[in-house]
């Protein structure tokens, strides 16, 4: 008796109150909170509301409640905080799971997670009601986002609104020990969505050389064998995309390291739930040689649905065992992924030899995540499914703003208190399908996350369609130059305050005195900024042109090097070079520009690598893939006055008889050399040691890489884009941060008025 009493003084009985934040509905955390109160053995309850988890727990071991619940919290759940509340005792047994309440919403949905291996278990198990089901899924693994329409996320605010629930699939549901319980999209063969063809039709169209577009999580993908050079030329012509890389989809890991040379980094990338693409080095022979032409790295996924899975299965039974699938988005003429069944018959007729729908909608289409590892870490060049919506943390509470992104790449960003939502990627804003998109992305964003932004952010660009997008939501609009917002999305991701310098690298961006930037060096502290040097401006003739045909840029980067005369002896003959020669020798007058990706044109051009280009960044891209030893050459590049210039090393690429891959290393080694050097210089004068790398150059491994790795050399510590991806579907992080910075700092009745609302 005497121990008893002594036990109960030491650990009292306690009642807390926990509000749980973060991404915790809809996977599987009110299941989990009520097996750990029942093994602790707490009274309570736990619900969902607006803003998260609600939890009521009391007993001896409720101060342990809290540190446990973060340990082990189920695999698809961010908690972002954990707010305690000590409570009177109220007494009371048993520990309940209570209905949501309705609310204005500070939760947020989860994103869209790959097949958990025990659903994966089942879908393979005959003895199994889920047995050869393509729309299996519990509580750690399935659609969130993409069949989400708005919060709390519960059955009736998304897409399987329509399929009720047998029998079999509500006990589930409503059982707290099972892996589905309060599983949204539960459902089995008796009672949930089917599919156009069965699974055997489409395998065996695929294995007779066949296009299938099949209708999967975000949105429709264009499907053939990996192998089959015919196919993908086919494939090819019928999209009408001539060159640039597709994806491919694999069975599991173990097909992945058959196919590439994998890090432990990109393993872990492809077997997480997100599932994304990743780029990695095939290996030889493996793959058709259609599929990424002219580069060293291919795009892999493994398969991340129960219908993917079952369509290896069906491969792999055939006579035809297939290890790999060419997977490309569905969006023919550049247009957005296609995710609506009547939309895929009308628009994917000419292209799919068989249309495969199902009658699950999808609420919201996301094309697949693009990522690889740069510097050793994972960094973005898409972000969409299995990652949107979770947000980035960007250390600060401020006004709600809806940055808009740039024409090309386009997201969109929200945010709200310090949290940042990107968009999935909406894509070029080249035509009204993709503008009806964006707006779309707009109005779900800001509904799910329960939001009314008070400030619109965009760019400078007087032509841009997303400057108009923003004038028309009906808010006063901040605009924030394209490179400061390059900036200011890495100085956001990495929670950095106060004077940062910054290299923007890209191909273009409007300049705050109305030219053409893309090299530049910024000092960015707070809602200030100046520029602080860029790159020695080139010729830029024919505008836009030069941006599709490198062969100008060659000939431009002649004339600024001051051996225009060696434009004939690189490309004898051409009439176009010829006239182009002429007249920079006349003395014509032709825009400049900055830009580091149009330096990168130009060296493509002289060693010829790329003359003309079938799409944005090709020709940087087959010169990277060449360069395997970067090497520097000495005094290759000059800085004066904050400009650092790259005329050496051009005449040297003009002038010497070298094969490409040589050039491209002499060309890269010397660049992270020029630009290491160039931002030491610019750290000193500002009394700085934080250098922010942005813009899409930062998508080149080898420059990426290279540029890091040198400035710590230097005793600089570089901050490379983790979050968003460097190009410019990470402006609007860096809009929407920097204008909530501008609007803290200039906009001083903002508070005030805040303050009296």
């Amino acid at each position: 008796m005497a121990g008893a009493i002594a036990r109960s003084v030491a650990n009292p009985v306690r009642r807390l109150r926990l509000r749980v934040r973060g991404a915790v509905q809809g996977v599987g955390f009110r299941p989990f909170a009520y097996r750990l109160a029942r093994r602790m053995r707490l009274s309570g309850f736990v619900l969902n509301d607006g803003a998260g988890v609600l939890i009521e727990i009391e007993g001896p071991d409720a101060d342990r409640f809290p540190d446990m619940i973060r340990n082990e919290a189920p695999p698809l759940a961010r908690i972002d905080s954990i707010d305690v509340l000590e409570l009177d005792p109220a007494g009371g047994e048993g520990f309940d799971i209570r209905e949501s309440l309705v609310g204005r919403s500070a939760t947020r949905i989860g994103a869209d997670a790959a097949t958990c291996s025990e659903c994966r278990r089942e879908q393979t198990d005959p003895s199994s009601r889920f047995f050869g089901y393509a729309f299996v899924n519990c509580t750690h693994c399935g659609p969130r986002f993409t069949i989400t329409r708005a919060l709390p996320y519960d059955r009736a605010q998304t897409s399987m609104a329509s399929f009720p629930m047998c029998a079999a699939c509500a006990a589930d549901y409503a059982d707290p020990e099972n892996r589905r319980f309060h599983a949204e999209p539960v459902a089995c063969p008796d009672c949930g969505p089917r599919l156009s063809h069965p699974i055997a039709g489409v395998a065996a169209k695929i294995a007779e050389g066949g296009i299938v577009a099949l209708k999967g999580i975000g949105g429709f993908h264009l499907l053939c064998d990996a192998r089959n050079d015919a196919a993908i030329d086919l494939l090819r012509t019928r999209k009408a995309r001539d060159r640039k890389p597709f994806a491919v989809m694999v069975r599991d890991i173990d097909a992945a390291r058959a196919l590439a040379r994998l890090t432990e980094a990109e393993e872990a990338l492809l077997a997480s739930s997100a599932s994304p693409i990743v780029l990695v080095e095939p290996r030889a022979h493996e793959l058709s040689g259609l599929i990424a032409p002219g580069l060293a790295r291919t795009g892999i996924m493994l398969a991340y649905s129960p219908l993917h899975h079952l369509l290896f299965d069906a491969l792999a039974e055939s006579s035809h065992c297939f290890p790999a699938l060419v997977a490309t988005s569905a969006n023919p003429g550049g247009q957005p992924l296609v995710a609506d069944n009547a939309e895929a018959e009308r628009r994917l007729a000419a292209i799919a030899d068989l249309i495969v729908t199902h009658d699950r909608d999808i609420a919201v289409r996301a094309d697949d995540s693009v990522m690889q590892v740069i510097d050793g870490v994972p960094a973005f060049i898409r972000r969409a499914r299995g990652f949107v919506p979770e947000p980035v943390d960007i250390g600060t509470d401020g006004p709600s703003v809806i940055a808009v992104g740039a024409d090309l790449k386009n997201t969109i960003c929200v945010t709200r208190g310090r949290e940042a939502f990107l968009s999935q990627h909406v894509g070029d804003l080249d035509n009204a399908e993709a503008i009806r998109f964006q707006r779309e992305a707009v109005s779900h964003l800001c509904s799910i996350l329960d939001v009314k932004p008070e400030f619109a952010a965009c760019d400078l660009h007087p032509d841009f369609r997303s400057v108009r997008i923003a004038e028309s939501l009906n808010l006063a609009v901040v605009p924030v130059q394209h490179h400061v917002a390059h900036i200011a999305a890495v100085t956001a991701e990495h929670q950095l305050s106060g004077l940062v310098l910054g290299l923007a690298l890209d191909g273009h961006g409007f300049g705050a005195d109305g030219t053409s930037w893309g090299g530049e060096m910024l000092a960015l502290d707070g809602h200030r900024w100046h520029r602080a040097g860029s790159l020695a401006p080139l010729p830029l003739p024919g505008g836009d042109r030069a941006a599709r045909e490198p062969w100008r840029m060659g000939v431009a980067a002649l004339q600024a090097a001051g051996c225009i005369a060696l434009a004939p002896q690189l490309w004898p003959g051409d009439s176009g070079v010829a006239q182009l020669t002429a007249m920079f020798e006349r003395g014509t007058q032709v825009p400049v520009t900055s830009s580091l990706g149009r330096l990168f044109d130009a060296a493509a051009a002289i060693t010829g690598v790329r003359r003309v280009q079938s799409y944005e960044g090709q020709a940087a891209m087959e010169f990277e893939a060449l360069a395997r030893n970067p090497r520097v050459l000495q005094s290759g590049f000059a800085i004066s006055g904050g400009r650092l210039g790259f005329h050496p090393l051009i005449l040297h690429l003009a002038l010497q008889d070298q094969d490409a891959p040589a050039a491209a290393d002499l060309f890269h080694g010397t660049l992270i050399e020029g630009l290491a050097e160039w931002a030491a210089e610019g750290a000193r004068n500002l009394g700085t040691r934080r250098i922010a790398l942005g813009g899409g150059c930062m998508m080149n491994r080898v420059l990426a890489a290279g540029l890091a790795r040198s400035l710590r050399e230097r005793g600089l510590d570089p901050y490379l884009p983790r979050l968003a991806p460097a190009n410019d579907g990470g402006i609007a992080l860096g809009q929407a941060a920097f204008a909530r910075q501008v609007i803290v700092n200039e906009y001083a009745s903002v508070e005030e008025s805040r303050t009296c609302a």
